[in-house]
Formats: C-alpha cells, sequence, structure tokens
C-alpha cells in the first residue's frame, strides 16, 4: 500500500478571523505546527470588515486533523469549520 492509507482524509478547513491583529501570530503559529497536513493555503484579508478568511486543503487522519481544528478553535475570535471527501 502506498504512504497513502485509508486512514486518512482530504478535506477542507475554512477558518474566519475577526480581528486578525489579535490571533494571527498564534493562527501562523498553529498552521505550522501542522504543515505535514496543509496541501493548500488560501488567505483573503477583508480589510473592509477587518476580517480574514483562510482556506486550508488538508490530507491526514481524523487525529491530526482534529488537533489542527480543536487548537484553532480555542481561540479568541475565530471560526472554523471542515468537510471532507467522502472516498
Amino acid at each position: 500500500m502506498n504512504n497513502h492509507s485509508a486512514k486518512r482524509r482530504i478535506g477542507f478547513i475554512g477558518i474566519l478571523v475577526n480581528e486578525p491583529e489579535k490571533s494571527y501570530n498564534t493562527l501562523n503559529d498553529i498552521l505550522h505546527q501542522h504543515a505535514s497536513i496543509i496541501v493548500g493555503r488560501l488567505g483573503i484579508p477583508y480589510q473592509e470588515r477587518n476580517l480574514s478568511i483562510i482556506s486550508l486543503v488538508v490530507d491526514g487522519d481524523n487525529d491530526e486533523i482534529g488537533a489542527l481544528t480543536g487548537k484553532i478553535g480555542q481561540l479568541s475570535g475565530v471560526t472554523v469549520k471542515s468537510a471532507f471527501a467522502k472516498l
């Protein structure tokens, strides 16, 4: 079997960051810690609303993805949601 076992999932994580200046450094640290499961990242600063929108494509097992979304979800002013492909 290749290195993508049946336990790995591919999906995306949507992150809304209110008042980015308060949590952006911590969020970037968390994303860096989990870089091994992040396939791609798109960040959109929405300055008119003082909001940043980040979309991640991830490929990891449930524990890895859960650890990432759990840490992000604990940040003040940050909302995180995820969805996964049905494979």
